[in-house]
């Protein structure tokens, strides 16, 4: 798989390709890719990985559950991680309540050590805001596939369909959006194969993100397609190490 490439060059007149939203096809494209994935998502909800893992906390997308995450929480555990899912429920858009709920979550995972928040698409966007309420709790935050960046109105291909489940104007949360670059470390993990969100959408811009990487998967991918999965951790621990100037230390001590 090929990683960190070369965003598209823009054509004269037009923008670049990786402006784009990928068409309603390769919408429908993503959901029939997860349909034979959905049992990955059986098994207890709980934390997974070392109890003495650094915690990290994962969001899911848009109308996506714990149970969506379920692969995404695997994988940071077998790395060490100490993986908490959100326990929200479905994700059904931004609420007036939303980043006071994901506020909660991380209070009660805390234990003194700051938390690294991983977003999947709209989960990611949330990170972004949650970390600008409460850095001090937030080790770093990863977001995959989520478009955060450009224009929201055209920067995916569920804009319409987001907005008749959520009942707001994307542009128009029920909560202030920042919508600048969180004061935590940023990652951005975006993928040309995304089927769902412009890559340039989720790749970023320099002042909106600390580190932006190419991720060879689908949109659906970056929640259950282990090959991916296992460089997403990869990546994690990367950028953490370039960060912190030390490799981030994992959990050895079996859960209970």
């Amino acid at each position: 798989m090929k990683w960190d490439r070369t965003p598209l060059a823009p054509i004269l007149g037009r923008n670049s390709p990786d402006d784009v939203a990928p068409s309603g096809w390769d919408k429908w494209r993503e959901v029939a890719w997860h349909v034979p994935r959905l049992l990955s998502g059986l098994g207890p909800l709980g934390p997974r990985g070392p109890e003495d893992g650094p915690p990290a906390l994962v969001i899911p997308g848009f109308l996506a559950t714990d149970r969506t995450t379920m692969e995404l929480r695997r994988a940071l555990a077998r790395a060490g991680w100490r993986s908490h899912p959100w326990l929200l429920g479905v994700n059904g858009g931004a609420k007036a309540n939303t980043m006071d709920l994901i506020i909660s979550r991380l209070e009660a995972i805390w234990d003194g050590r700051p938390i690294l928040i991983v977003g999947w698409s709209l989960g990611g966007m949330f990170a972004r805001e949650v970390a600008h309420r409460v850095p001090d709790k937030i080790r770093a935050v990863v977001t995959l596939g989520s478009p955060f960046s450009g224009n929201l109105k055209t920067n995916t291909n569920v804009r319409e369909f987001y907005e008749r489940i959520a009942g707001h104007d994307v542009n128009q949360p029920p909560f202030e959006r920042f919508a600048t670059k969180p004061p935590v470390p940023t990652l951005a993990l975006w993928s040309r194969r995304d089927g769902i969100v412009a890559p340039a959408a989720a790749r970023g811009l320099a002042h909106e993100v600390d580190k932006s990487v190419e991720i060879d998967t689908h949109h659906m991918g970056f929640a259950v397609f282990r090959p991916a999965l296992s460089e997403v951790v990869r990546q994690i621990r990367i950028f953490l190490t370039e960060k912190e100037g030390t490799a981030p230390v994992m959990g050895t001590k079996a859960a209970a």
